[in-house]
């Protein structure tokens, strides 16, 4: 006869570190109230749920329309590592979302996540880089974290982060920058970006291109007075960046060439950027990168061409590379057909 017996064991598809969820629209008002609780482990399985919970936009809908981000911020204060780790894990979970990324704007989560910073533990801060990354996405995004006056303290931990967050901060800066560079340009950021150029790491190399191409193009002034914003192109001349971004034409990874490139579209507008580049031998390796397999590549080659070809010293050495001109005008690519098309009118202008 067979005897009933109790397992000392859990159920197979229990998650004892994860908080029971209810039923239906029962479940993020129970987690939200648990959030709130004065038991660590009540806290922290809640947020484990959360995490799980955060990757359907309707769940973050929700969990902002009750209250949640408010309950999360006062948690990014607690003492607990585990806590601060879990509730920045569920807020760059809901900054991946458009609904979160509002949410984040309307309720001030950016001024809340600013205090992590400096949190000891890099999970947090790597955490909290994501979810600014993802909130930059948003012009508003980057606006409100511009305006939040964090860029000089963003530009000061990139040189103190780990790599795996420089990526993140950089990719921040990027966005951030395209909006407005005033603050980053005073906080030195052309220097610590020329450091990051000469990193082992491709990803911050290409990075570090990338933001570069932010702060010569960023607009600093109104758009009525059609100005343009020259402080960041005459930084990248100052600090000579031009010598260093030349070399990244011939970089081994595609992607950190054709930034390289994109970078000098932008500082080569000004007279001086212009012979900075044509002194510095740019023009072989731009012919070169032509034939790149990257039509982003090729493209910014031909704008950084199209710009030396502006300066007769310039047109005089482009003038023998006319053919290879002629034939972008086949490209795969509208755009790189187009430039190729104006590269021409530049290089066989005669006066």
């Amino acid at each position: 006869m067979a005897h009933a017996q109790i397992s000392k064991y859990l159920p197979p598809d229990i998650n004892p570190t994860q908080a029971a969820i209810a039923y239906g629209c029962r479940a993020l008002p129970k987690l939200n109230k648990e959030l709130q609780s004065e038991d660590l482990l009540t806290r922290q399985k809640a947020l484990v749920a959360l995490c799980d919970l955060m990757h359907d936009s309707e769940h973050v809908y929700t969990a902002i329309r009750i209250g949640c981000l408010e309950s999360l911020k006062a948690l990014l204060k607690d003492t607990s590592d585990l806590v601060r780790i879990k509730t920045t894990e569920v807020l760059y979970i809901m900054a991946t979302h458009n609904v979160g990324r509002d949410g984040f704007l309307e309720h001030d989560v950016i001024h809340a996540l600013s205090f992590l910073l400096s949190d000891p533990q890099s999970a947090c801060r790597e955490n909290l880089h994501l979810a600014f990354k993802h909130l930059a996405q948003l012009p508003a995004g980057a606006k409100g974290i511009v305006n939040s006056s964090l860029i000089p303290s963003l530009v000061w931990k990139l040189q103190r982060e780990e790599e795996g967050i420089q990526e993140l901060l950089l990719d921040t800066l990027a966005a951030c920058l395209m909006e407005d560079a005033s603050e980053a340009l005073a906080s030195r950021a052309v220097p610590f970006l020329k450091e990051k150029l000469l990193s082992a790491n491709s990803n911050i190399r290409s990075k570090a291109a990338q933001a570069l191409i932010a702060v010569s193009a960023a607009t600093q002034l109104p758009p009525l007075w059609h100005s343009i914003p020259l402080e960041g192109k005459n930084q990248v001349w100052q600090h000579d960046v031009i010598p260093i971004l030349v070399h990244l034409l011939k970089d081994k990874e595609e992607e950190v060439q054709a930034n390289a490139a994109g970078a000098l579209m932008y500082v080569t507008v000004t007279t001086k950027g212009k012979y900075a580049a044509l002194d510095t031998e740019a023009i072989r390796p731009l012919l070169e990168l032509l034939h790149s397999s990257l039509s982003k590549a090729r493209l910014n080659a031909i704008k950084v061409l199209t710009m030396l070809a502006e300066a007769p010293e310039g047109r005089k050495l482009l003038q023998s590379h006319v053919p290879t001109f002629r034939a972008l005008e086949e490209d795969t690519s509208a755009a790189v057909q187009r430039a190729a098309q104006i590269a021409l009118q530049v290089i066989e202008w005669k006066p």
